[in-house]
């Protein structure tokens, strides 16, 4: 699905994560799956929010901001 328009100069990344909806497998497995998911984005967001917004020039912060998506390990 494609990414919304926003007004203005907004910075975005693409953080991919596994489609927990998509799973096939037993309740638990299902849970795990949305499971793995949440955390992967909550470990995402921490990252973010702990960045020195304030002495992190727009350029830098890009780069942060991908990075943060592709280093993350994948669920498994």
């Amino acid at each position: 699905e494609s990414c919304p328009i926003w007004p203005g100069q907004p910075m975005t990344a693409h953080w991919g994560v596994p489609d927990p909806a998509a799973v096939e497998g037993t309740d638990a497995e299902k849970h795990l799956a949305f499971a793995d998911t949440y955390r992967m984005l909550n470990n995402r967001i921490s990252i973010f929010v702990s960045l020195p917004m304030n002495m992190v020039d727009k350029l830098a912060l890009q780069k942060r901001l991908d990075e943060i998506g592709r280093k993350l390990p994948k669920a498994g």
